[in-house]
């Protein structure tokens, strides 16, 4: 549980610590921040890089959490969270975005729940193919049931993820993780007809048939004019922006 008066980067990192763990991920299941600031995603304003952010978003009420994944790492040596996720800010519907982890603080107990490494973490290291500092899975394998991982751009994320736990043997499994795509599509043939969106993964399990393990990904999307989407990502059509970051958590 996040405590109220707690930067929600400093709860989040509270809790890992008292479990031990270096790295992982948990999911946001209600509270609230006030204040809270989160950012859309934006077009490039320049040539070096894909994507970019929005102006930050400062909503007076704050925001009510209606879920949230939040990536758990380090930066620079210090404890690092990417999150994106859907709230409620009082302005009428719900927004999604990414969090601003050092600009939010709790206003009302947040429960999280996830899983975590003992040594194993994501990182913020430079990478001259984006031109961001972005998580990547860093640290020592061992015996266990996950997997810390970092989809590269233009690599299909479900397709990636099952060439991931072929090679590690996991047949079935969890799927949690964030990340971006470009121009999402859905099973059902709708497609988010932008460049620039955030994902977080609202339902994703490994599933075990004749053919080898199948990633089934419920998302939820959102574009750079804050509309959300909500569906089954398209197996074989959905490649990776900038990055995506998955924990593996295998059955």
């Amino acid at each position: 549980m996040l405590q109220p008066g707690e930067v929600f980067l400093a709860g989040v990192a509270r809790v890992f610590a008292e479990a031990g763990c270096k790295g992982g991920f948990v999911n946001v299941e209600g509270g609230a921040c006030d204040p809270f600031r989160y950012v859309l995603p934006a077009f490039s304003p320049d040539k070096e890089h894909a994507a970019w952010y929005s102006e930050t978003f400062a909503p007076p009420a704050g925001g009510k959490f209606q879920a949230a994944t939040a990536i758990f790492g380090e930066r620079d040596g210090a404890p690092f969270v990417h999150c994106h996720g859907i709230w409620d800010t009082g302005e009428g519907g719900l927004r999604m975005g990414h969090v601003l982890p050092f600009d939010s603080v709790v206003s009302e107990p947040v429960p999280v729940r996830g899983y975590g490494s003992v040594k194993a973490t994501f990182d913020s290291i430079a990478d001259s193919e984006t031109n961001f500092t972005l998580f990547s899975a860093v640290g020592e394998s061992g015996p266990g049931n996950g997997i810390l991982l970092r989809i590269r751009p233009n690599e299909d994320v479900a397709t990636a993820i099952e060439e991931i736990c072929v090679g590690h043997g996991v047949e079935k499994a969890l799927i949690f993780g964030i990340g971006s795509i470009y121009e999402p599509v859905f099973e059902d043939g709708r497609r988010v007809a932008c460049l620039a969106t955030e994902i977080a993964i609202e339902n994703g399990i490994l599933e075990k048939t004749p053919d080898g393990p199948r990633a089934r990904l419920d998302a939820a999307v959102v574009d750079t004019d804050g509309i959300i989407y909500r569906g089954r990502l398209a197996r074989g059509d959905n490649p990776v922006g900038v990055t995506f970051e998955l924990v593996i958590a295998g059955l």
